[in-house]
């Protein structure tokens, strides 16, 4: 089962290498990784995604909040939680093969992002679910190329993973 980790980290140098080191160390393996600052430029959020029993989630918690730049880990319940990702992807067609492609494009909400007479590149955000679906309704056309930013997840209504002395 995939786990979803909101982690705030220190916004310095090295983090990430901790990070993945860490889950490297414990041969746990990242099904995505987001970083970015947060509204505290101070601050980055990762948003990590594992698969793995609850167990494992456990363990993986455990070991980030013994990490010094870690402010605070926060385990996203399934449903408490939005998620969204990025995706190009560069499709082979031929010219007369453009608008089937335009077509599934609107249909699952994807952009034209680019355009040449053997290939189309289409820019999608939003669910995993959502993205795979695009990308199976796609594969009979040749997909060239398929870049990912991995999973962005945030709390739904009030809730935050901001410890309570970050500043807003």
């Amino acid at each position: 089962m995939k786990h979803t980790l909101s982690v705030l980290v220190e916004n310095q140098p090295g983090v990430l290498s901790k990070v993945a080191g860490l889950f490297s160390r414990r041969g746990f393996n990242i099904d995505s990784l987001a970083v970015g600052i947060t509204q505290d430029p101070e601050i980055s959020r990762m948003t990590i995604v594992v698969d793995g029993d609850e167990h494992i989630v456990e363990q993986v918690e455990k070991q980030l909040n013994k990490l010094i730049p870690i402010i605070k880990v926060k385990v996203l319940e399934p449903g408490t939680f939005l998620s969204s990702e990025h995706a190009l992807i560069k499709v082979s067609c031929k010219a007369k093969q453009h608008a089937e492609i335009m077509n599934i494009a609107e249909l699952i909400h994807a952009s034209i992002v680019d355009v040449s007479p053997v290939s189309l590149t289409l820019e999608f955000t939003g669910g995993e679910e959502k993205l795979q679906t695009l990308v199976g309704l796609l594969k009979p056309y040749g997909i060239k190329e398929v870049v990912r930013s991995g999973a962005l997840s945030i709390e739904k209504g009030p809730s935050t993973t901001l410890k309570q002395n970050a500043k807003a």
